[in-house]
């Protein structure tokens, strides 16, 4: 056999050593396992306001204790849930252990635990598990960083299993804090599967899932042109990769640098043509933004067809500095014709385009930068050897000026310079050996499981992109140069004697002797004798936390990738896949990729996507804009001092300190206000309308909180009346012939509502769910349900019956507003579930959950019965009927106690109809406007100063006589002792000073819709819009004239 010299274990990778294995399991251990020891439930009084602080205060400690999230609602209904033991897996896009939660990471853990509670509300068996990311290359650059502001060290000064060593530390201080903030967003996982993507179950899964890929075929290693930071000394993936656009002359400052580097220049220097013809092109004139590569050209390229060089078609031109010919080719996929002059250096090393041309005409490829960005012995001039590449640019612009050929620069040119977002480095394109995955026949089968419907993409305009991305997609670097992170387990075969070929050998393997096993297989198949000498190198890189995470439908579930493991685990597929649309890409499809490949099938069966959060102003939020928003600063309050003070802690730039400061000071002047968690989710929710921007808006969220107030008071409201009243023990409202009209109505929204948030959850629209919840509970409930109720059980002749549909409707608007809204806000409707729970009789009486999250979601099929749209039409009209009553007594001074007589006047059939609104409901309307009498009138009323009109459209109107309106007013001023006189002066001027606006306003209109071309100009809705505002500007004119008249009435009759 073949004679194998190991190493020794001075080589091996540190990263999982015994101690870091253990440090692992107890840092998971002690941290996301759900707590054993019962939690008392939160006993609080009633507060007399929303305080989202003493509201939030407690629930999660109670909920995690108590082993709620792991439960559903199938557990206490088990008879009436249809949906009893249907599994529901979904796992949380793994945060980077890099930091705190972001607003991004609140937006995401918001849908997710919406979708959650919603699921295990309906009766699901629901698993949703969180984790974190060890998140290789930011980790990394994060601890170097910190390191090198804290010690002055390197981690080339710590070396490497000391470095991996202070990582473990970092993990274990802010990866815990990362759970911390889940905790604080009100997320409802299931902690016990919590995953880490560097733990020990997911390293195995990796380990596995590489070695049979490698296997496969469909793992390869080759040498190409990479993105990569020479700071960080790594490729670097196109997601890592920020984009800065110039528009001329810029300094940059870079890390290493004390002074910048000029960027947005455009150099030109000359080739002279070698042999040139007679009264032909003696020079050849380049434009180049990085001068320093032509160290590195290997030819010249100009248009075939461009016929101002047709003459140099095979010719040659002389490099001035490195004293060689350069070929002249012809290429039309690289040269513009119309572009500068038309001719490009080739410099394949170290840019794309040219790295594919030289491919195309088979040029030599030779990198002239080292993995630090400084000049190799390729560069052909030894002096420059070892230079940095920005530092060396004076000297070759040096150098061709002594020698004639630099043409000068042009200071105002416009760019786009890629940069590492880890570092801040500038991007380098470098020809690097790497580990790749072929991903052509994997992204076909991805592609096709979404057109056959086998995974869905919501919202489905980004299904082009998906196909977008398949389409063009290219194999997958998955190699990075870091110490943090997935080892790779392979192993280089170096032959140790001179029948060594240029091929590269390589095996993969769990461990070096089964490497050893695996080297002298392939060295037999390859030809080499029995007694061939060789060693194993360690492959010393690790693999792209792209490639872990890709794996995590199968790894979070317990999957190992060991060859004998056939099965697919327990709760494969996922049902659906949330995250930001950004990395659909990135994750979601290597996610369908890979675990296609391993288990033949589509990891999940949904995707989920939201768009990505920016400031109000639409930028992207960065620590340098000073526009990064803490959702715990949005949830607890936060002050500006505070805010500024942060920026110290991290890991800014000193110069870009100042810069973030003015930001915030601007920005938030006051601070932040104390929110709570179910605004912020809420909010958060609701903005998800945006797809792909969402623009957040700080006013938004506080907005929300009043949402929360106003819920707040209904219960106020509600409690107060029903912990008195004994409803009956059973929930069952009264029959529907027995219920006024505004009970049907609001039976009627809810039954709208309760149907339409189940659209908006099953078509993952939940802003179109939050909506809906919110309008019913402000809208309907508040603005007028309760109104109505508080009217009515005022009212001492009410009969017994009338009051217990009042309340027991009541109670059930309650009971529902607060399941409807609980996905949305778990806290504020687990405090006030708990209160109704207690004090309504009705309530307390039957066995229910302990917790709302645990009731059932309100299903349509058990309240379609009440939805009347004809009860929803005709309510208002009544609704207009009653307003327009309060607001003709209002603007009169009149109290709504006074009764006055009423006529409607209405030319429209279908009202007038023997079963339209205002027949059926006309002693409903008597009573709602407190009418002395009321009757409804088709025929024109003379419009003279008798009446005082209030009008609601076009088509209906209400009428009082106007001396009923004196004699009102005469006995209020009668009452109040005021001079009546003064009244009637302040009166008319307000009402000449409105009649003359709305004249002002009718003229502009008319002369809008009377300019020539308006009929062809003005698209039909703007002339529909412009139509009906000159409408309701006629019927105002009508009423305000009237109410003049009315007014000179009273002095007429010397009032």
């Amino acid at each position: 056999m073949a004679t194998y010299f190991s190493l020794g274990p001075s080589w091996k990778r540190s990263l999982y050593t015994p101690g870091t294995r253990y440090l692992l399991r107890r840092s998971l251990a002690s941290t996301t396992t759900e707590s054993t020891t019962r939690t008392t439930k939160p006993n609080k009084p009633m507060l007399p306001s929303y305080d989202s602080k003493k509201v939030e205060e407690g629930w999660y400690d109670w909920w995690e204790s108590r082993g709620f999230f792991t439960s559903s609602s199938a557990d206490y209904y088990p008879t009436k849930n249809n949906n009893n033991n249907k599994e529901f897996t979904m796992i949380t896009p793994p945060p980077n252990v890099t930091g705190s939660l972001h607003i991004g990471h609140a937006l995401t853990f918001s849908i997710e635990d919406a979708l959650v509670r919603w699921r295990r509300m309906k009766g699901d068996n629901v698993k949703w598990i969180p984790g974190t990311d060890h998140a290789g290359i930011g980790t990394q650059s994060v601890v170097e960083k910190m390191l090198m502001r804290d010690r002055r060290q390197t981690r080339h000064d710590l070396g490497r299993e000391a470095f991996v060593g202070e990582v473990w530390k970092w993990r274990r201080k802010y990866g815990d804090h990362i759970l911390q903030q889940i905790r604080r967003m009100g997320a409802s996982v299931s902690w016990n599967d919590t995953y880490f993507t560097i733990d020990e179950p997911r390293y195995q899964a990796v380990q596995n899932a590489f070695m049979q890929m490698f296997k496969d075929g469909l793992i390869y290693r080759d040498t190409r042109l990479v993105n990569w930071c020479c700071a960080l000394e790594t490729v670097i993936s196109d997601i890592e990769v920020d984009y800065i656009d110039i528009q001329g002359s810029t300094f940059l400052q870079l890390p290493g640098k004390t002074k910048g580097v000029e960027f947005g220049v455009l150099h030109q220097f000359t080739y002279p043509v070698v042999n040139p013809s007679p009264g032909g092109i003696e020079k050849l004139v380049i434009s180049t933004t990085r001068i320093e590569t032509m160290l590195g050209d290997c030819a010249i390229a100009v248009h075939p067809d461009d016929p101002r060089y047709k003459e140099l078609h095979g010719k040659q031109v002389y490099h001035p500095l490195l004293k060689k010919t350069l070929p002249i080719i012809c290429d039309e996929h690289l040269v513009d014709m119309e572009f500068g002059t038309g001719v490009v250096k080739i410099t394949p090393a170290h840019d794309p385009n040219d790295y594919a041309c030289a491919k195309r005409h088979n040029l030599p490829i030779v990198s002239v930068f080292d993995k630090l960005g400084k000049l190799n012995n390729n560069c052909g001039i030894e002096e420059l050897v070892g230079q940095d590449r920005f530092d060396v640019r004076q000297t070759v612009i040096d150098r061709l000026k002594q020698l004639g050929h630099y043409q000068g620069k042009d200071d105002k040119h416009a760019m786009r310079i890629a940069v590492c977002s880890r570092s801040g480095d500038i991007i380098e394109p470098l020809l690097q050996p790497q580990w790749y995955v072929k991903c052509k026949d994997l992204a076909y089968i991805s592609k096709h499981q979404v057109e056959l419907g086998a995974m869905n993409i919501y919202p489905t305009h980004h299904v082009q992109e998906w196909y977008r991305w398949l389409d063009n997609i290219q194999d997958w670097c998955v190699s990075r140069q870091l110490w943090w992170g997935h080892e790779i387990p392979a192993y280089q075969i170096d032959i140790l004697d001179d029948t060594k070929s240029t091929e590269e050998l390589w095996v993969v393997a769990q461990d070096e002797d089964k490497a050893n096993m695996e080297a002298t297989a392939l060295l037999q198949k390859k030809g080499y004798s029995s007694d061939t000498p060789y060693r194993l190198l360690k492959d010393q890189d690790v693999l792209d936390t792209w490639f872990s995470s890709a794996l995590l439908p199968l790894s979070a579930l317990g999957w190992k990738g060991k060859s004998n493991e056939l099965s697919i685990p327990e709760r494969y597929p996922l049902q659906v896949m949330e995250t930001g649309f950004d990395i659909l890409f990135f994750w979601v499809a290597r996610m369908a990729m890979l675990c296609n490949h391993f288990v033949q099938s589509p990891p999940f069966q949904d995707i989920y996507l939201h768009g990505m959060v920016r400031d109000a102003q639409g930028r992207k939020m960065s620590k340098s804009l000073g526009n990064v928003i803490d959702p715990l600063h949005v949830i607890q309050g936060v002050d500006l001092d505070t805010l500024k003070s942060n920026l110290y802690s991290g890991n800014l730039p000193e110069k870009e300190i100042g810069r973030s400061i003015r930001n915030l000071e601007k920005e938030y002047p006051n601070g932040i206000p104390a929110c709570g968690t179910d605004s912020l989710r809420y909010a958060l929710i609701a903005y998800t309308q945006q797809t792909r921007q969402i623009n957040l808006d700080i006013s938004n969220v506080i907005q929300t909180s009043y949402f929360c107030n106003k819920l707040w008071n209904l219960f106020k409201f509600g409690l107060g009346r029903l912990e008195n009243e004994d409803l009956g023990s059973n929930h069952a409202l009264p029959a529907i012939e027995q219920l006024s009209l505004v009970d049907r109505f609001i039976l009627s929204r809810m039954a709208d509502t309760v149907m339409k948030c189940q659209q908006g959850f099953e078509s993952y629209r939940l802003f179109e769910a939050a909506d809906v919840v919110r309008r019913f509970i402000v809208e309907d409930v508040c603005d007028v349900y309760v109104e109505f109720a508080k009217t009515n059980l005022n009212n001492k002749d009410m009969n017994y019956h009338e009051k217990i549909s009042i309340l027991s409707t009541l109670r059930t608007c309650m009971d529902v507003s607060l399941r409807l809204a609980h996905p949305f806000m778990p806290f504020v409707t687990e405090e006030l579930w708990q209160h109704m729970k207690e004090r309504v009789p009705a309530m307390t009486s039957v066995d229910r959950p302990p917790s709302i999250m645990l009731e059932q979601y309100p299903s349509p099929q058990l309240f379609s019965q009440h939805y009347d749209e004809d009860i929803e039409k005709h309510f208002k009209v009544v609704l207009s009927i009653i307003h327009a009553s309060r607001s003709l007594r209002q603007g009169h001074q009149i109290s709504i106690g006074k009764e006055l007589p009423f006529i409607i006047w209405c030319d429209d059939t279908k009202l007038h109809d023997p079963n339209g609104p205002l027949q059926l409901y006309l002693n409903d309307i008597k009573k709602f406007v407190k009418a002395s009498s009321i009757e409804i009138q088709q025929q024109d009323i003379p419009s003279t100063g008798q009446w005082t009109v209030k009008v609601i459209n076009s088509n209906l109107k209400i009428l009082v006589p106007t001396e009923e309106i004196i004699r009102a007013q005469l006995e209020k001023a009668a009452a109040n002792g005021s001079d009546l006189q003064s009244a009637i002066a302040n009166k008319n001027k307000l009402l000449n000073k409105k009649l003359n606006k709305a004249k002002l306003d009718l003229e502009k209109i008319k002369e809008k819709m009377n300019k020539p071309g308006y009929d062809q100009a003005v698209p039909e809705t703007v002339k529909e819009k412009n139509r009906k505002r000159q409408q309701m500007l006629e019927l105002d004119l009508e009423t305000l004239e009237n109410d003049l008249k009315l007014m000179s009435l009273i002095k007429i009759n010397n009032f």
